[in-house]
């Protein structure tokens, strides 16, 4: 079932299937809920999950001021209450939606049972990302929109040549909530939660839920495996995986059965 349900934020699309254990999938920057498409099939029955798009993407409302990713975390907790889940959830975040699992996982533990992140870079932009590639991926947006001058490098920097030639349909639906975004609200999101991405490595040793952070290994957008081992070597309860990709969403098309895999294992290990 979907629905859109008002938080402090706006209303959030959220859509909420089966039923077991609770478990929050959230996507990263730029797309939606969509791109954990095969990810879901290859999940199959035993899980209620739980899928939330973003402010400012997908079918959710556009906020109406500036936000950062405290307050979606705050947002989602909204969420969480209306749906009446109380108990603490297994998070899955794709890089954005692993900084705000990280944000609840420290702020909130009572909510998270389990984290995982993948493509989660935990650090905040160097001086060189910040303005070789995000300000004028920003300016460049605001002035042309979702051109295929943007839109292709985009796609080739999230998902990879390989995810895009080994699932182009599924790329082509994930990629499309970047084309189909209000362009005004995406600007924001992308300044909000790109441009003035904080440094959440202080969080880090906060969180004691068990925790996997999990790297591609070819992602060139600024998170390799070697970063996610230094960021959970800072905490109680984490360890770190490596798996297939060339982007942030890349295994979420490359090996959706082996990132099905690993979370069910993980899953099984942190209830033992």
């Amino acid at each position: 079932m979907s629905s859109l349900i008002p938080t402090s934020l706006g209303r959030l699309f959220v859509t909420d299937t089966g039923s077991g254990p609770v478990t929050v999938l959230f996507h990263s920057l730029f797309v939606d809920q969509v791109s954990w498409a095969l990810v879901v099939e290859s999940l199959g029955p035993g899980r209620r999950l739980v899928l939330i798009d973003a402010p400012n993407h997908g079918r959710s409302e556009p906020a109406d001021r500036d936000f950062t990713v405290d307050d979606c975390a705050d947002a989602v907790a909204e969420v969480l209450d209306h749906l009446g889940i109380t108990e603490p959830v297994d998070w899955v975040g794709n890089a954005l939606g692993g900084h705000i699992g990280i944000v609840l996982a420290a702020t909130q533990a009572a909510r998270i049972r389990s984290l995982v992140t993948i493509g989660t870079p935990v650090q905040s932009l160097s001086f060189r990302e910040r303005w070789t590639q995000c300000v004028p991926l920003v300016q460049g947006y605001r002035l042309l929109g979702p051109h295929r001058l943007l839109v292709k490098p985009l796609a080739d920097a999230l998902l990879g040549a390989d995810a895009i030639t080994a699932q182009p349909d599924q790329a082509k639906a994930t990629m499309d909530a970047f084309r189909n975004a209000s362009r005004p609200a995406m600007v924001r999101a992308m300044r909000c939660f790109m441009l003035r991405r904080p440094s959440l490595d202080d969080l880090l040793p906060m969180i004691t839920a068990p925790t996997l952070m999990i790297a591609a290994d070819r992602d060139p957008t600024g998170w390799v495996p070697a970063d996610a081992e230094r960021a959970v070597a800072t905490m109680p309860n984490g360890r770190a995986l490596t798996v297939k990709g060339a982007g942030h969403i890349a295994p979420l098309l490359l090996e959706p059965d082996r990132i099905a895999e690993i979370l069910q294992d993980f899953w099984a290990t942190a209830a033992a």
